[in-house]
């Protein structure tokens, strides 16, 4: 099983741009979707993009379609979210999650969790 440790997450202003990364621990990253989720104040955990475990298959929320970009780098044994055009809607915590299955990270009923990262945008 992996563990997972999200980074990147900071202030900025709306407009701007962020890249979120979240590294992987273990040997088997590869065999494993992932996803980003994102948690406002005092709002559910929202699913926001996922990335099949090839890289090949992607998904986003409609909410950031166009602005945000989940990618990955198996070498790396990590998945980044790279997020443009920052809404202040957009400020939550977010978190990276995994799963061997796709249509299950998608769902968001995973069991791999990080701890999440800080996105504030400033209007």
């Amino acid at each position: 099983q992996v563990q997972l440790v999200e980074s990147g997450g900071a202030l900025v202003q709306a407009g701007g741009s962020l890249r979120l990364s979240c590294a992987a621990s273990g040997r088997t990253f590869s065999s494993y979707a992932m996803g980003w989720f994102r948690q406002a104040p005092g709002k559910e955990r929202e699913f926001v993009a996922a990335i099949s475990s090839r890289g090949v298959v992607t998904n986003y929320a409609d909410s950031v379609k166009g602005r945000f970009t989940i990618s990955r780098d198996n070498a790396k044994n990590t998945v980044y979210l790279q997020m443009n055009s920052l809404k202040p809607e957009d400020t939550a915590v977010y978190y990276c999650a995994a799963d061997g299955s796709f249509v299950t990270v998608v769902r968001g009923t995973v069991d791999i969790w990080g701890q999440g990262t800080q996105v504030t945008v400033s209007s």
